[in-house]
């Protein structure tokens, strides 16, 4: 796979997106957009075409629809030059889980989850048989905290890095680099779109700086890249726990304090 082959970047228009696609067109790359906003996508794909003279093709599409995700699908299994997908769409919602309506939770996961897992599947295959490629996926820290109470959001960032590791650790024999992005709070408009008080946030990284360190973490092909995590060593003793758990798991039946009473004292 070409160092330099096309990046499809989903969410593109504004934030995380709009900044990822600036990055890899300065790197010299060819961009395929994706957002809902149409008019936003024209606007960057113009700046980044000039200043860069790079190919932007733009494709609106709005990826919480089934027929729009298909559309993106088809171009990731059909064109060949696509070989980096940055999945960076998504949606935050506010408000507890009791006070969120069925339909907005169904919206969160469609587009956090579905769609992103999806859009990794239409071009995971292609890039396998070439032996090269990237997928970033964007993720979060809460993802890894329930207790910061953003239940149906955190659940999908859960999912998304448990995806990532899954995928890295089926593709990367196959010379395919995946990538987990998790941020903390980053100045984006995902806040306001979720009804929440930006301003109310005591700590938010400039959206630059995070995309900055994300490329970072790319260029070393981590699997898991956290820009806010400055004690590295800490994932690594999590990774070292979670595997000491695993070891003590046995399968074939139940620890002794799940057995009932009856059969403890027979």
């Amino acid at each position: 796979m070409s160092q330099l082959s096309t990046v499809l970047i989903t969410g593109a228009s504004s934030g995380i997106g709009a900044v990822y696609a600036q990055r890899f067109a300065q790197r010299g790359h060819d961009l395929v957009l994706v957002a809902r906003d149409q008019a936003r996508l024209e606007s960057l794909a113009s700046r980044l075409r000039a200043e860069h003279g790079v190919a932007v093709d733009i494709l609106r599409a709005d990826l919480s629809q089934a027929d729009d995700t298909r559309l993106v699908e088809k171009r990731l299994r059909e064109d060949a030059r696509i070989g980096v997908l940055i999945n960076n769409a998504g949606i935050a919602q506010s408000g507890s889980f009791v006070e969120q309506a069925g339909d907005a939770i169904e919206r969160l996961i469609t587009l956090n989850t579905t769609a992103l897992a999806r859009l990794a599947n239409a071009i995971a295959p292609r890039l396998a048989q070439a032996g090269g490629g990237s997928i970033v996926n964007i993720g979060s820290v809460v993802g890894l905290a329930p207790e910061l109470g953003m239940t149906v959001y955190g659940a999908s960032k859960a999912f998304v890095l448990f995806l990532s590791q899954g995928l890295s650790l089926e593709l990367n024999p196959k010379g395919v680099y995946v990538q987990a992005v998790l941020p903390a709070a980053t100045r984006t408009e995902i806040w306001e779109r979720a009804g929440m008080d930006i301003n109310a946030i005591a700590e938010l990284m400039d959206v630059n700086e995070l995309v900055d360190a994300a490329l970072v973490g790319f260029d070393k092909r981590e699997a898991v890249t956290i820009p806010p995590l400055h004690d590295d060593a800490a994932w690594d003793k999590l990774n070292s726990a979670r595997q000491a758990l695993l070891s003590g798991i046995k399968q074939s039946q139940a620890a002794e304090r799940y057995r009932p009473a009856d059969a403890q004292r027979g």
